[in-house]
Order: C-alpha cells, then structure tokens, then sequence
C-alpha cells in the first residue's frame, strides 16, 4: 500500500496526525483517515504553552486541522493556543481531563490573525523578566514557595504563576504586589514537582525525551514497592527521577511482574538432590529461570534451571525422592578445567632476549679492541725508565 503526503485541508493520512513535532503531550490521531471524522462532534483539543491543554467547541464551523493556530475564549479576553486533536478521539481525551462541567468548554472565535499574533508574542516576550522579578518579590515576602514558571495569556491582560510549595502558603499579598507591579489579572496555580519536570522538559536516563513532557498527563502515585516486585535494586540514586521523585516508568511493567510471580515457585523453599541441598538465590522473573546456590548466605555452585524443573523437583521431594542432580537431563555439570596459558610455552625466552639486549655488536667488539690496545701502549710507555727513554733519544739523535 502506497501513501501520500496529504495537504492540511486533505483528511488522508499526513505528518500532521503523528510525531511529536513541537508540541508537548502530542497525541497519535489514528482515526484521522476515516471520512467524516471530524462532523462527529465540534470539539477541539488546543494546546497553549508547555502541557496546559483545553477544550473547546468549534460554533462557527471552521475547517481546523492539526497545527492551527487558534483564538479562543478565556476569561477575560482571549487566548492563543494550537490545534493538537479534532474528531472522535476529543471525547477520550476530555474523559482524561476529567472536566468537572460542560461549562468549561468555551468556544473558538477564529484562527488567529496577524494582529492576534503580534499581541500573542509582545506578551510572551514579558514572561521571562516578569518570572525573575516575582521571585525576588516572594522572597523579600518571606514566602517558602518557589515560583516555576508564568504563562501570559494571549492578549496580555492575564498571567498565570506557576509556583511549588512543600505547605500551605498565604499569598494574598502577593498577589496584591505582583498585580501592582504588572498591571494584569494573577492567577496562582500550584503544581508538584513532576509538573514541573514536564513544563521544563529533558533527557531522562533511559536517553529519551521525559515521559511527564511527551505523552504523560495524569500522575500515578509510584511506591518502592513496585521497584521490589521487579527485583531491582533499591538505590535513591538509580530510582529517582529528574523531578527527585521516584520514576513514574516503575510503575508500567508492574502488573507483568506480578503476573509473572505468581508461576514462580516459594522462594524458602530448598531444593533437595542426591548431591547436595539448593539454595534460592535469584530469579529471572520474566525469563522464568531460578538460580540456586548450595549454600545458604553466599554464592557457591550456581546453577539456573528453569521454573518448571524447579517446581519437578518439588514435587519429587515431597513425595521423598530425591533427584541425582539439579540440572533437568539429570547429568552432572561438568567443572570446568583451568586453562594454562603458558603450557607449551618456553618459559626461558624471557631471558634469551635480555641477554641478547646485553650482548655487544660486532662494531662495538671492534672498537672496543682498538680502544684495549691504545690504552696497553699507553700503559706500557709510562712504565718505562728515564734510561730507556733517554737511550732512545740519544739513538734518534746519532741518526
């Protein structure tokens, strides 16, 4: 089957129904393929900065696709957000939110204009200096909160505060303050520090974007319980999160482990053999093998076997018979031999190369004779008397 790119008003399957492109908590629009997907209901998701979505009704009929960029209601005035769903797929979505009353759900006025625009961006542009300065404004307040993020509503007559705080925290004041200083309309909205992770968005250890900044919206409460069903190691530092909390993927292979366990045979259970008494000491849980040791606190004389011959072996015993070894074929495991690396080897070649590196050339030899017998002669003259030398030069002399 061959596909096509489709254009933006082509309800075919396209690049706008997939991905996560530039959108946070981007959802897969597999019903977008399917004619008339769209007329089954006037409702739009729209997506404003970081993970803040709404829902909206589309009254005036416009033809909306992913990625729009869309004028809605708020209160007061307007706001600027982007298309993210349309279709069938917005009822699920809105069951997700859990929306307390249809009166949430405003409408859409229009797509956004070049003046809807230029207001949208003159107002984000403010967020960055207006975060920095509400914070040095709850600290002078002696406020224990911290102040995460704003988030200007699209016209500029609204800013939402995003701040954490571990208790209760009275800012009354500062909301007075933070409206004297502004000149707009403050809304307070606390978050936990997993919201946070997702608005600020990273890399987590696995070398994928955070779940909380791609697709993860409600948060499920994460116990170290869940980290005991799947044997893993009970570590601050590997369990924790970048939010410090613990990681909320602990929590989606939970339910297979604890399926998974329940064909696995007791742990205390000791396994008895003709050669000796088995030990568990770690399991495989969804490989479904069980590692045994022949003694009780350290590891001596592994061996894996699988769950159903641990659970033969089980039944053997309680009937009072005992297996002549643990492994399934009934063979004993063979020891492995050591290995020597040097047999054959000539152990003595280590010194053949240093007397070798001691060994003089030939040149050298040579020259090292010449320089013997200069210094013989040398020698030999300076022992000589002054008769002799004398006699010497007398016989020079007569000829």
């Amino acid at each position: 089957m061959k596909f096509k790119i489709a254009n933006k008003c082509d309800r075919g399957l396209c690049q706008h129904s997939c991905g996560r492109q530039d959108k946070q908590l981007n959802t897969y629009d597999w019903l977008s393929d399917i004619p008339g997907n769209t007329e089954t209901t006037d409702l739009v998701e729209v997506q404003f900065k970081n993970t803040r979505k709404g829902y909206y009704h589309n009254v005036n009929g416009l033809d909306l696709v992913k990625g729009d960029v869309v004028a809605v209601e708020a209160n007061p005035g307007h706001d600027i957000g982007v298309v993210t769903l349309t279709g069938s797929l917005v009822k699920l979505q809105i069951k997700k939110a859990n929306l307390k009353s249809p009166d949430e759900i405003r409408r859409i006025y229009r797509i956004a204009k070049a003046v809807d625009l230029e207001k949208y961006k003159e107002a984000k542009s403010l967020e960055e200096g207006t975060m920095i300065q509400s914070r040095k404004i709850a600290k002078d307040l002696g406020l224990q909160m911290k102040i995460g993020d704003v988030e200007y509503q699209g016209d500029g007559n609204k800013a939402i505060f995003y701040y954490i705080a571990d208790e209760r925290v009275d800012f009354r004041q500062l909301i007075k303050v933070l409206a004297e200083t502004f000149h707009v309309r403050i809304e307070m909205k606390q978050i936990g520090a997993r919201q946070e992770a997702g608005r600020i968005g990273g890399t987590g250890p696995c070398g994928r974007e955070l779940c909380c900044a791609t697709w993860m919206k409600n948060f499920v409460s994460v116990s170290t319980n869940a980290a005991r069903i799947q044997d893993i190691s009970l570590n601050p530092q590997k369990l924790a999160g970048m939010c410090a909390k613990l990681k909320c993927c602990l929590n989606y292979e939970a339910d297979s482990y604890v399926e998974a366990s329940h064909a696995l045979p007791n742990k205390d259970i000791v396994l008895q053999t003709a050669d000796s008494d088995y030990y568990h000491f770690k399991t495989d849980i969804l490989a479904k093998t069980i590692t045994y040791s022949t003694d009780k606190k350290i590891a001596a004389n592994l061996e894996t076997i699988s769950t159903d011959r641990a659970k033969e072996i089980i039944d053997m015993n309680r009937r009072g018979v005992k297996p002549e070894t643990i492994l399934a074929d009934g063979k004993k495991k063979e020891t492995a031999k050591p290995i020597d690396l040097l047999a054959g080897a000539d152990i003595s070649r280590f010194d053949k190369s240093k007397n070798q590196k001691n060994k003089p050339t030939k040149e050298a030899q040579g020259n090292g004779h010449r320089t013997r017998n200069n210094n013989d002669r040398h020698r030999n003259n300076n022992n000589r008397g002054p008769r002799q030398n004398q006699q010497k030069t007398n016989e020079a002399s007569k000829d």
